[in-house]
């Protein structure tokens, strides 16, 4: 099936539809729908704040749906990708009790229980089998709520779609879970080239069993849609034949299938009148929401998302995926929905391709702004607002003059208003921009306007954690000017960046809109990572912690890890040739040392001190493999300088700069990622952490 035309819109409909649901239905998840009438009334827009709850929440939902399908890009885009392989990217990009799922324990939580089995070395499928975990347990709806993204890298194949589904879900579900995962994914991918609805459930029933209770619960909808004009009589019959007293477990697959299905025969084509009859309906509200407005956004498109309410301005493209690879934590539905194109295409045989040469935020999609936003400080707010233009970012500034400057940025870290949040899953994240890195930008004004000073800046959390500003170069902006900007980040000294963009003024009052084609930063960092001098505790969550313990101490840091390895882990994918050095004291350990390009809990290459009196210079790609090592008799107690370089397919190490390990990596290397500290069953003291760009030759002498 080729790739149609409108792909990339297509699929950010999909996204933006998957998160509005979550967003629109997760403030009143599991309420009855006897509740949900009383206390809200009928769902048909935004709730939260009645709720007093965050807008923009972490939750499953979104985590595991583009987590889970990156399974894909880690296994070179393979067509036949199995089961254990998508069960073995869990055991990457999970941490226990902490991302994406819902931990609610053996036999309480289906997602967590294949967790387990999977830790335990029980592969996929075996791990989410019915024969393992029971049949209520493998049959509950986690195996459809993740399951959009499989969907939409199949456009018009319901079949590879419907096949796809079956692998990913079976690493955590079985039976009726996998059927009703099925439906959903063949009907997303359909809805790329056909628009009739009963010709989608069509299609995708004929993939499952006729004889299956997901396929009489969507006969039995169909039929109810013709005897009943009433949306909320067809929903009694439902919960009167299929509710959750006949099914056992917390959210099960087909109550909840059924309200999904139901929602979109009543919902006459209408984005917000099927998102209001499937939140309204009640039971598991924000995973049902999410399908819907997935489905209808792929089907329907972004002008299907824009007839009615604004349910995209206060959502403004802004969602969070917390799992091992925390650089991908702080990012949007255009990113998010690149991601997704470019797997599609890779499965399709067309090559990758990213707008404007990669950039970072490039706004070329239709109405997106990829968390741009107005700074609402007192000599900011209210100044602008924001839209898309042209494929730009237009800043809309009104009343810019001496003391009221125009600012406009996206986040880089954990914004303010989730640092404390209690609502949804934790975040865990790592910051996108550090010191050392060189940010690229090209603004453009508007014709018939007063010039403006136009500049980058950027802000990180210091004293305090409160933010503190750093300012970029700044240029003058004629009418009709076209500039490019490029800023090298000064050193923070360890404080996390948490926000980055553009700032206008003025000498006199200036009214007018300025276009930000492309903003990106590229470059390896130069920093220390260790206690900042002015303190704060925001430094320390800029680690993503996949260690049973970390403490920080005068070392500053020490990693207690009771059982196998663990690491804490920093910075992004783009990460590529340098060079990262501390001082390690192993107190009482198995093994510790450092790690680069680390991509997940089992993706990485490592300078480790191993037991037997050896250093090891090791690849884990869910395995470990040892590429070079040497004796070495390290003691408890005593402190070893370990450094650790990449360049291309090149790795080199130091150990006290003295003793020298070097080794190439050319098959399925690992291109880029994060730094990290490793500590095997034990307890290991690091100091301050220097992260530097590589030496081209990295300088060994062996």
């Amino acid at each position: 099936m080729p790739i149609p035309a409108d792909y990339a819109e297509r699929v950010y409909a999909g996204v933006l539809g998957k998160i509005i649901g979550v967003y629109l239905g997760r403030p009143f998840e599991g309420w009855s729908y006897e509740r949900i009438k009383e206390q809200l009334g009928y769902i048909e827009y935004y709730v939260h704040d009645r709720l007093e709850m965050p807008l923009i929440v972490t939750d499953d939902d979104i985590s595991g749906t583009f987590t889970f399908v990156r399974s894909l890009a880690d296994n070179e885009w393979d067509p036949n990708l199995t089961a254990e392989q998508i069960g073995l990217t869990w055991l990457n990009y999970l941490i226990e009790k902490r991302t994406v799922l819902w931990w609610g324990g053996l036999g309480n939580s289906t997602e967590h229980t294949a967790y387990l089995r999977l830790k335990e070395g029980v592969p996929a499928p075996k791990s989410g089998s019915a024969a393992v975990n029971g049949r209520v347990v493998a049959e509950q709806v986690g195996a459809q709520i993740f399951i959009d993204g499989w969907a939409m890298v199949c456009p018009g194949d319901p079949e590879r779609a419907a096949d796809f589904a079956r692998r990913a879900a079976s690493v955590s579900h079985d039976g009726e879970a996998i059927y009703g995962a099925q439906v959903i994914a063949a009907m997303e991918a359909q809805a790329f080239v056909e628009n009739d609805m009963d010709k989608l459930l069509d299609t995708a029933v004929s993939l499952i069993p006729k004889d299956c209770v997901i396929a009489r619960v969507i006969a039995d909808l169909r039929g109810w849609r013709t005897a009943y004009s009433d949306w909320e009589r067809a929903r009694q019959q439902l919960a009167e034949r299929y509710g959750y007293d006949k099914y056992g477990g917390n959210c099960h697959m087909v109550p909840n299938h059924g309200l999904i299905v139901l929602s979109l025969l009543f919902g006459e084509d209408s984005l917000q009148k099927t998102l209001m009859i499937v939140n309204t309906g009640g039971w598991d509200t924000d995973c049902n929401s999410a399908n819907v407005g997935c489905l209808m956004g792929i089907k329907n498109g972004l002008s299907g998302l824009d007839a009615g309410p604004d349910f995209r301005g206060p959502v403004a493209d802004r969602l969070y995926l917390p799992t091992a690879d925390g650089g991908r934590a702080i990012t949007d539905a255009v990113t998010e929905a690149y991601h997704i194109v470019n797997a599609g295409r890779r499965l399709a045989g067309e090559p990758s391709a990213w707008p404007k040469e990669g950039a970072r935020f490039h706004f070329s999609l239709p109405g997106s702004v990829q968390s741009f936003t107005i700074d609402d400080s007192p000599e900011s707010s209210g100044t602008g607002w924001v839209s898309n233009s042209e494929q730009c970012l237009a800043v809309h500034y009104r009343q810019v003059a001496p003391g009221r400057t125009c600012r406009v940025f996206a986040p880089a870290f954990i914004p303010p208003e989730a640092v404390s949040s209690r609502a949804g899953y934790s975040l865990l994240a790592s910051p996108t921009l550090f010191s050392g890195q060189t940010v690229r930008a090209c603004l453009r004004a508007a014709d018939g306007q007063l010039p403006v000073e136009a500049g980058l800046y950027m802000e990180y959390y210091g004293a305090d954690d409160t933010l503190q500003r750093r300012k970029g170069p700044r240029q003058r902006l004629a009418p009709g000017d076209s500039r490019a900007f490029t800023w090298m980040i000064p050193d923070t000294e360890g404080c996390p960046v948490a926000r980055v963009g553009i700032e206008l003024s003025a000498e006199t009052r200036a009214d007018g809109t300025v276009l930000l084609d492309y903003l990106t930063w590229d470059g390896s960092p130069t920093l220390r990572l260790g206690r900042p001098q002015e303190g704060g505790t925001l430094w320390q969550r800029a680690w993503v912690d996949g260690m049973d313990s970390l403490h920080v101490t005068d070392e500053p840091y020490r990693l207690i890890q009771n059982e196998g390895t663990g690491l804490i882990m920093q910075g992004t994918a783009e990460w590529q040739d340098y060079e990262v050095c501390a001082d390690f004291t192993p107190h009482m350990v198995e093994a510790c040392g450092l790690a680069l390009r680390v991509g997940g809990l089992r993706r990485w290459y490592g300078l480790l001190l191993a037991p037997d009196n050896t250093v090891k210079l090791v690849k884990m790609r869910d395995v470990e493999a040892v590429l070079a090592s040497c004796a070495l008799k390290w003691e408890w107690g005593h402190t070893y300088r370990l450094r650790l370089g990449a360049v291309g397919t090149r790795l080199y190490a130091f150990v006290d700069d003295r003793l020298s390990l070097e080794a190439s990596d050319r098959h399925q290397h690992l291109p880029g990622g994060g730094v990290g500290l490793v500590c095997r069953r034990g307890r290991t003291g690091v100091g301050t952490v220097t992260i530097t760009p590589s030496a081209k030759t990295g300088g060994v002498v062996l």
